[in-house]
């Protein structure tokens, strides 16, 4: 598994039960909100910092998901997707980088032609059995609620990249107050 995680240049997360943990909220007027885990952002952060590039592709398409991969500095966004596994190949020959050194993170049947063209197929613990069994890892972290994070920890360390990412924050001298 290390060797698999090591070799990954390209993450690509799905949006709903990933990023998030899958439900959708949707007020009176119309408007949509979704809840992402801040932990999950940074993890997105540290592993574009290691020079790994990461892309959201998502069935659905929301102007929240827009906000937030800017936020995250997210360039390759892909919404309203019918064929995840298409959108994926192409993405791919775009950038130039081979599948195996691809990771998918989904968490429904729908994401199974993208997890299953990539080096590293990885589910959420909430998934349906047909999609856990045709994946490499699933997460012990449930998905919006630090998934993205144990898999963005995972690739760093296996890559030899976590404590240089992380420095900046783990040797920062502690605030003394007298």
């Amino acid at each position: 598994m290390v060797e698999r995680l090591a070799r990954i240049k390209l993450l690509c997360l799905d949006v709903d039960g990933v990023l998030t943990d899958g439900r959708i909220h949707i007020d009176d007027n119309g408007v949509e909100t979704k809840t992402f885990d801040v932990t999950d952002g940074l993890g997105i952060s540290l592993l574009r910092r290691a020079g790994v590039t990461v892309a959201i592709i998502t069935g659905r398409t929301s102007e929240v998901v827009k906000l937030r991969a800017k936020e995250l500095g997210i360039k390759h966004l892909s919404q309203g997707v019918r064929d995840k596994g298409k959108v994926l190949e192409e993405l791919a020959d775009e950038l130039g980088i081979s599948s195996d050194a691809i990771a998918f993170m989904g968490d429904d049947l729908v994401d199974l032609p993208a997890i299953t063209r990539v080096g590293l197929g990885v589910t959420v613990p909430a998934a349906p059995e047909d999609v856990k069994l045709r994946s490499h890892l699933v997460t012990g972290k449930p998905g919006g609620r630090g998934a993205v994070r144990e898999l963005c920890e995972a690739i760093l360390k296996a890559k030899g990249e976590w404590e240089r990412v992380t420095e900046p924050f783990i040797n920062t001298p502690p605030l003394v107050i007298e």
